[in-house]
């Protein structure tokens, strides 16, 4: 169970706002403080005389045993005192949601680099492997939030979809992408006014494969998932579009989305240094498609 902190009221601690919000009385409280079974945003242990920090959230110890490991390590690209840029695999979520809570990017950068403070600037799905940015200093993280906002950030991706030579590449897609709130699948409104714009191209083929530049102008939700399958090539891997087979289960590691965040580049707010950054990772179907498909142990979506 995850509980929010109210932003609006403050308690002295966290055990305080607990007892009076979960009635459960003051010794189960204290008890599960002891035993640990309450945690943070970073998956330890909420200490008995924790703060109180509104805004933030705590989970309950006993929903976790139930996460599954991510069987993938993620790296560090680049750290300074300011940011670390880190390469995710696949199927690891970028921040706490849901039932994923110690198994994200966040909470295992910041046991593993040992920086409680650190915070996403940006999000990549779960099923998206690739580069992604977060901040060292809470008071530094609006400034890079906003490069994401006011679109500062030269993002550029790559995937392995079909190849159709009656596809014209390269293309800019431009459309109106609606992603509803407890619906997995986003979909486009014929004639609406464009709210989401994606440069494709294709860097190379092999058969009836094709390898993909995509470039993202603005950052809707699976934008350049739906405008792939608008094109008629559907990413290989995925799970919602064309068709929705999902949500994957989190214990399901044999079908990768092909898709990869491949490089950030941006000036930086606080430093004014130019970063480019460009992951070390490469998608399995292109590299060995026979032994990705084999491992995959399930037929293709169609058009695959």
């Amino acid at each position: 169970m995850r509980v929010k902190l109210p932003a609006d009221a403050a308690w002295a601690t966290v055990r305080d706002h607990l007892v009076e919000r979960l009635k459960a009385g003051p010794g189960v409280i204290d008890g599960m403080l002891r035993d640990g079974l309450i945690v943070g945003v970073d998956g330890l242990p909420v200490a008995p005389d924790a703060p109180y920090v509104p805004g933030t959230f705590v989970w309950f110890h006993r929903d976790l045993p139930d996460e599954v490991p991510v069987p993938y390590g993620i790296d560090v690209v680049y750290r300074d005192e300011h940011i670390v840029v880190a390469d995710k695999p696949h199927f690891l979520a970028t921040t706490p949601r849901g039932s994923h809570v110690t198994e994200t990017a966040l909470a295992r950068l910041r046991r593993d680099l040992d920086i409680p403070t650190l915070g996403a600037a940006h999000r990549l799905d779960r099923l998206t492997a690739g580069l992604i940015l977060f901040t060292v200093r809470p008071e530094e993280r609006g400034a890079y939030q906003t490069l994401f906002g006011e679109r500062r950030v030269a993002k550029e991706y790559e995937a392995v979809a079909v190849h159709d030579p009656r596809v014209e590449l390269p293309r800019t897609v431009r459309s109106h992408i609606v992603k509803e709130r407890g619906i997995i699948a986003a979909y486009e409104v014929p004639g609406a006014e464009p709210n989401s714009e994606s440069r494709v191209e294709l860097t190379e083929y092999n058969g009836t494969l094709g390898r993909y530049r995509l470039t993202p102008h603005t950052g809707r939700t699976h934008q350049l998932r739906v405008h792939m399958n608008a094109l008629g090539l559907p990413i290989l891997g995925d799970p919602v579009y064309p068709l929705v087979t999902g949500p994957v289960p989190p214990d399901d590691f044999r079908r990768p989305l092909q898709l990869l965040s491949r490089v950030l580049e941006f000036k930086d707010p606080v430093t004014g240094a130019d970063h480019r950054f460009v992951s070390a990772r490469e998608l399995g179907a292109w590299t060995s498609y026979d032994s990705w498909h084999d491992s995959c142990q399930s037929p293709p979506v169609d058009g695959q």
